[in-house]
């Protein structure tokens, strides 16, 4: 006999879940990466307070959760910038060419560390670590190396520099002169977001009031004199890699940026005149729908604060503009090859949340700097997304999920939590040098550890699916000693050859700068002229301002 009984359908999500929890359950965890418990399924019911028109919008139209171009990337596809910088000026100014040649569309620097801390290359402190995880630089003659045969007024060059980022610019600066490239030619975007050093990365030298004031001299010599640069880049990336979870990232990085903000409406400076040249760089991590939430969260963020609150008029200042990384927290060691597919995911992620600008990590690089290989998959990676994948013929085709929508609110809730919270504590600077930051990043990276260590979350090849005999076969880049005795002979030289008393006439110039409160841009360029490397222009900051040690957090 024939069964003629119409099945029961569900009338509210609800009644629905009750039949689901039923279901049979495989026992592992269903949460985000970042903790956030999920239902089985998303339905109208779960958006039916959002408005489309004031909260999800169309693309290119505020409040920008759909993307910040109305037609996106049939536009312009996203930079492929992928970060280089190794050894000496010569090894990296080759390693350029070669991804330009390769259909690289931008350049993004890497600096060793004791160009990271404001050293020059033959300082004590110096010694094993020059040329090793980036590309040394202690003086102009190292970039003029570093762009020889690179036409600066034909590519946009991102720069990773934090605390010397000033030092840094000032050279690349000078090499456009040489090149006799005006400075409203010039396009790229510097890091420089000393905020996030203190809460994650820890690669700072000045206090904090003092470096915001740094970094407040360059945005206001930007917005004069360079105005298609981007003088800081608010990197969340940092942030995420030391374990935050992906609302931490979002609300920690805005908070930082508009702590910038702030100090320059404080100078005098109407916010339409630098705003729109402040850009962001976030993490894109391996849970895809979260990532892409977090994107569009933070942009409508953005637009709203802009307009609402710091009342900018100009709508390119509403728009949120970010470079993406993939996450080179999510690569392993074991099994290597295994971080192409990572890679492949947190890329999408970013490109179906809408960036303007993509690196994608390699897959060797927990084991050592890219290898020309490497560095080339994880490009081809970039370009069969943009030019095979399709996902380039739809504005923010995500867009209408149930599930994303609601991630996209919820995210957005938690920042807004967070940001009243950094208030009530009296604000950035204030958060970090209580400590708040760093306990609830710590606080993330504590509970997910947990996760791996009990394997409620796995990660293939590290706590499951291990091979006990792995061999890694794949080429390793390797930094030699030479490449520190090359540096220290350059700059031997150097300081030997230029006019040493033009370098301390110009390095008095600059402290008294420093002192009387004056913007640091034009004396630290002069020194740049002047050959004063990299470690003297700091160390005379030093004097002035000191040097930070943290309090320690538990």
């Amino acid at each position: 006999m024939k069964n003629n009984s119409t099945p029961k359908k569900s009338t509210s999500k609800s009644e629905w879940m009750k039949e689901a929890s039923k279901a049979k359950n495989s026992g592992m965890k269903f949460t985000s990466l970042s903790g956030r418990d999920l239902d089985i399924c998303y339905t109208p019911e779960d958006i039916k307070e959002t408005n489309y028109y004031n909260e999800i919008g169309y693309p290119g139209e505020y409040p920008y959760t759909r993307g910040i171009h109305h037609n996106m990337y049939r536009g312009k596809i996203w930079t492929m910038r992928q970060f280089a910088g190794f050894g000496t000026p010569e090894d990296t100014n080759q390693r350029f060419k070669y991804l330009l040649a390769h259909g690289q569309t931008g350049l993004s620097t890497a600096f060793d560390m004791p160009t990271l801390m404001g050293w020059d290359a033959d300082a004590p402190v110096s010694e094993g670590e020059v040329g090793i995880c980036g590309v040394a630089v202690s003086s102009l003659q190292d970039m003029e190396i570093l762009f020889s045969g690179i036409p600066l007024d034909q590519v946009s060059t991102s720069m990773t520099i934090n605390s010397p980022a000033i030092v840094i610019f000032a050279y690349y600066l000078a090499v456009a002169e040489k090149q006799g490239v005006p400075f409203n030619k010039l396009r790229g975007t510097l890091q420089n977001d000393i905020l996030k050093e203190y809460i994650a990365q820890k690669e700072y030298i000045y206090p904090p009031k003092e470096s915001m004031r740094i970094i407040t001299d360059m945005i206001e010599y930007c917005t004069n004199e360079v105005p298609q640069f981007n003088p800081v880049s608010v990197s969340g990336y940092h942030i995420r890699e030391a374990g935050s979870t992906a609302a931490q990232e979002l609300a920690f990085t805005l908070a930082d940026g508009f702590a910038y903000i702030e100090a320059c409406i404080e100078r005098g400076m109407d916010v339409d005149t630098f705003a729109p040249r402040i850009s962001h760089f976030f993490n894109s991590h391996l849970d895809f729908f979260e990532e892409i939430a977090k994107f569009r969260a933070a942009r409508r963020i953005y637009a709203k604060r802009m307009k609402n609150k710091y009342k900018a008029k100009n709508p390119k200042s509403w728009t949120l503009r970010f470079h993406t990384q993939t996450a080179g927290c999510s690569l392993t060691a074991q099994q290597p090859e295994n971080n192409i597919v990572r890679t492949a995911i947190e890329a999408l992620a970013g490109v179906l949340g809408g960036t303007q600008s993509l690196h994608t990590n390699s897959m060797d690089e927990t084991l050592a700097l890219p290898s020309d290989k490497a560095v080339k998959i994880a490009l081809r990676t970039q370009q069969i997304i943009a030019y095979e994948h399709g996902v380039i013929n739809v504005a923010d085709p995500l867009g209408g999920s149930y599930f994303v929508e609601k991630l996209t609110d919820d995210i957005e809730a938690e920042a807004e939590k967070y940001f009243d919270l950094i208030d009530a504590q009296g604000g950035v600077v204030a958060c970090i040098e209580n400590g708040f930051f760093q306990r609830e990043i710590a606080d993330a990276a504590y509970r997910y550890q947990q996760e791996l260590d009990k394997k409620e979350k796995i990660v293939v090849g590290v706590n499951e699916f291990i091979e006990e005999e792995e061999k890694i076969e794949i080429p390793i880049l390797q930094i030699s000693k030479e490449v520190e005795d090359k540096q220290i002979r350059r700059l031997k030289e150097l300081k030997a050859s230029r006019n040493n008393d033009d370098v301390k006439s110009s390095l008095n110039s600059l402290k008294q700068s420093a002192a009387d409160g004056k913007n640091l841009m034009p004396p630290v360029l002069e020194c740049a002229r002047k050959y004063v490397t990299l470690g003297e222009m700091c160390n005379e900051l030093k004097e002035v301002f000191g040097v930070y040690e943290e309090q320690a957090v538990f």
